[in-house]
């Protein structure tokens, strides 16, 4: 895919955003276990970069989404995984059907603050029992005069105790699993709505996640995106970006944490010789570059499907390999590049100890590696059926 200098431009913006407003403040936003997100959000919004694939008339810049991958794969570029999943789930999970589907008095309303930096939104589908099983979500909303209400709880919501708004995913009937559900958009000041504590993740530390929990929340009718009936279509068709985004995000990190580690191995000294000269050790280094590469091919193949409008199972596909590949590969190269910071990387602020634990929800957040694998293997007609009983 030929990149165009408005390519470069957005790459350059993206690429000085994180080293000079975001990496200075990373240590001291892990250690708190939040990150500013408003603050940061609206200096993202005052860039253009929350709204690089969204309608001009809500402030987008209504770009395709290739533009939105070159800024992806520097925000991987963030001294941390908290804060790119964040940006990610205001970009990339919350707001693509709201965009898409939404009518015009719910973007406005919604979609335009967002981009703005005005409001942090969050995507709320997951349950304590319902992770990668998105058909078996139990949270309801059932209708009242003009209104919903809505009852349920969800599970590990990035952003959630500083979101305005959560795109809530919904039983609205008792039909099919796949025909039943609705995206609706719910403000998080309704009357109705608490949070728990803030979780205590493995990693991810700087993004603030929590439980949420709905106690006959009310919300307008007119806060359903597009039909309803079709939430769970519509949050397949986000998942796919979701996934491209976790992908292209990765490779910025993957190649950090190589660059981190080729130059802490120029500088140690064991046996009278810098680590890097070890021919193991270099050679490593060549072997985890070269698979990033090809990761990034895989990335910008689904991403060249995305925007030339073929076939949406292809685009399924391929993003589901890329996710794959992203997850399994950010494991082989922390892992690997820890090794060679020895005693260093075992330490809790080391970068690449940060990578490690960080990068292991990519396996698991936004369908965990075992679902990709059976949408591939149901792409490639070789899933068996269930059985009969």
């Amino acid at each position: 895919m030929k990149l165009t200098p408005e390519h470069d431009a957005l790459r350059r913006t993206a690429r000085q955003f994180v080293e000079k407003e975001l990496n200075p403040n990373i240590d001291a936003w892990e250690e708190e276990g939040i990150f500013p997100a408003h603050e940061v959000f609206k200096k993202m919004g005052d860039l253009g970069l929350l709204g690089i694939c969204k309608p001009e008339e809500n402030g987008g810049l209504g770009l395709d989404y290739s533009y939105n991958m070159v800024v992806v794969e520097e925000l991987g570029r963030i001294a941390c995984g908290g804060v790119p999943m964040a940006i990610g789930v205001q970009t990339d999970m919350a707001t693509p059907a709201l965009a898409r589907f939404g009518s015009k008095e719910l973007r406005d309303e919604f979609l335009t603050p967002a981009i703005a930096g005005d409001y942090v939104a969050s995507i709320a589908v997951s349950e304590p029992h319902a992770g990668s099983d998105v058909a078996a979500i139990k949270t309801t909303a059932r209708k009242d005069g003009d209104d919903y209400v809505i009852s349920g709880t969800k599970m590990w919501i990035t952003n959630s105790t500083q979101s305005d708004f959560l795109c809530l995913l919904a039983n609205t009937s008792d039909g099919k699993p796949h025909l039943n559900k609705s995206l609706i958009v719910v403000p998080t000041k309704s009357k109705g709505i608490s949070f728990s504590k803030k979780l205590n993740k493995l990693g991810m530390r700087s993004s603030d996640t929590a439980q949420i929990f709905l106690d006959e929340v009310r919300v307008p009718q007119r806060y359903v995106i597009g039909a309803e009936g079709m939430g769970f279509t519509m949050q397949m068709m986000q998942f796919q970006e979701e996934r491209m985004y976790g992908a292209a995000n990765a490779l910025g990190g993957m190649e950090a944490c190589i660059e981190q580690t080729i130059e802490y191995c120029r500088t140690r000294t064991t046996f009278g010789q810098p680590l890097i000269d070890n021919q193991a050790i270099h050679f490593r280094m060549a072997e985890l570059q070269t698979e990033v590469e090809l990761l990034r091919a895989l990335v910008w193949k689904a991403c060249e499907a995305h925007i030339g409008g073929g076939d949406p199972m292809e685009v399924t596909r391929l993003a589901s390999m890329a996710k794959l590949k992203a997850g399994r590969l950010m494991r082989e190269v922390t892992d690997s590049c820890l090794q060679y910071w020895g005693g260093q990387g075992f330490m809790w602020d080391n970068p690449v100890a940060r990578a490690y634990r960080d990068g292991r929800l990519i396996s698991i957040g936004g369908g965990a590696d075992e679902i990709m694998l059976g949408i591939i293997c149901k792409l490639m007609n070789i899933l068996p059926g269930k059985k009969k009983a």
